[in-house]
């Protein structure tokens, strides 16, 4: 699958220091990348309703996660996806009456229209489910072979001897280390969000699914000794991962949502798959609100970037408002959060077109270690917004003042676009 076009990141003087993020299973600061090369995977849309706010935020706060690695010299490894056939997608297309490949292609293209908008720097490798269907028919054989999947009896009227395929998670010791919830909690979560614990036939009812036999009227791929169907939700990311990042890599991330069942079994998957190896840290990024209601689909309340855009907001303004919250909150989307976003970026915009300002030293510095400390993106705002005041009372000449540099503002436009991803 091809990706948007990358935006150009401009150069800064001087590296920044290692980033340190809280793992969500651990709950304590990490240092997020260790070695030369920093890799991360992070979980895509489902293209049926793309691109909402929760979608945004969790793209660009990887973003800031990539352009701060970039910034203290790895190379950058990232990888996503595109979950171009499921459950909600073909719900929905069966809904609008469109066919679920059109609606598909049509929702990743605005998502990837979004994107660029956004300034979101693409995934180096982006794949969608559909096209990864092989390599995740070779994996759910692997794990049959291995005893940690089984077959569970199919529908009287599927009329299937083969079966669907299970995961057998009592093969896998070390599951539950990424959610840490207990056996009632994760039971319930299973049920909401996409599992089957009331499966009849399941060795436990948390065990996912991973491959889907040929149901009438639904999507089917050749499944080799699997038979017709398509693969379950956790084990495409796990096989998406592996392939384009190997095992272990460095982060996993996602919206808060997708911390279980999703990341727990596709990490559970991963583990089994290559000997008890999987992401090292596990990164979510909180739920979006709308003026103090949850954000959702069933309540028809979605903020969608296509819109927004539509109505005449700058992009760069939108990314303003997200960056304005740390990633790991849950925040409530507000047009008074925009509005002040709107009114912060013509401040930035007219305190870096003059003809010089107060050193960039130090600021460059201090947004450093921001975003080294857990991404702190509030904290690097609330500092350029300090400079920006500071240029603009100072006047063209700043007063005669000693740390007046000519040459701060292109410095300070240039560090908005590489570490926040602020253009003008």
């Amino acid at each position: 699958m091809l990706t948007w076009p990358s935006p150009f990141v401009p150069s800064l003087p001087g590296r920044g220091g290692p980033i340190k993020v809280r793992d969500t299973s651990t709950g304590g600061l990490v240092v997020a990348a260790e070695g030369p090369t920093a890799t991360l995977y992070v979980c895509g849309i489902t293209p049926y309703d793309a691109t909402h706010m929760g979608h945004a935020a969790t793209y660009v706060a990887f973003d800031v996660l990539g352009r701060a690695w970039r910034d203290a010299g790895h190379t950058v490894r990232y990888a996503s996806n595109v979950t171009d056939v499921d459950d909600p997608l073909l719900e929905r297309a069966t809904a609008t009456g469109v066919d679920w490949r059109d609606l598909a292609v049509e929702q990743t293209a605005l998502y990837a229209r979004d994107m660029t908008a956004l300034g979101v720097i693409p995934p180096d490798v982006w794949s969608g489910v559909v096209e990864s269907v092989p390599t995740v028919v070779a994996a759910v054989e692997k794990l049959l072979a291995a005893g940690a999947a089984y077959r569970v009896p199919t529908p009287d009227e599927v009329g299937d001897e083969l079966g669907d395929v299970y995961a057998d998670l009592s093969a896998d010791d070390a599951f539950g280390a990424v959610a840490g919830l207990d056996a009632a909690t994760m039971l319930a979560l299973s049920a909401e969000r996409g599992g089957d614990p009331d499966r009849p036939g399941k060795r436990d009812p948390l065990d996912p699914l991973l491959w889907r036999r040929e149901r009438a009227g639904e999507p089917a791929w050749d499944g080799g000794s699997l038979g017709r169907g398509r693969p379950g939700w956790h084990i495409e990311c796990a096989v998406i991962a592996r392939d384009a990042l190997g095992l272990p890599f460095d982060v996993e991330g996602g919206g808060s949502d997708l911390l279980f069942p999703h990341h727990e079994m596709s990490t559970s998957h991963a583990r089994l798959l290559d000997s008890g190896h999987g992401a090292r840290v596990h990164l979510h990024a909180g739920m979006v609100g709308l003026e103090g209601e949850k954000m959702s689909k069933s309540r028809g309340n979605l903020v969608l970037v296509s819109r927004l855009l539509a109505d005449g907001e700058d992009p760069m303004a939108i990314r303003l408002a997200i960056l304005a919250h740390r990633y790991r909150d849950d925040w409530d989307w507000t047009a008074a959060g925009l509005a002040e976003a709107s009114e912060r970026l013509a401040t930035w915009h007219r305190s870096v077109s003059g003809n010089g300002g107060p050193s960039a030293d130090t600021l460059l510095t201090d947004v450093r270690a921001a975003l080294a400390d857990d991404l702190d993106t509030p904290r690097a705002l609330a500092l350029v917004d300090a400079w920006a005041q500071s240029a603009l009372a100072s006047g063209a000449d700043g007063g005669g003042d000693e740390d007046w540099d000519e040459g701060a503002p292109g410095v300070v436009g240039r560090m908005l676009d590489a570490l926040l991803g602020i253009r003008f």
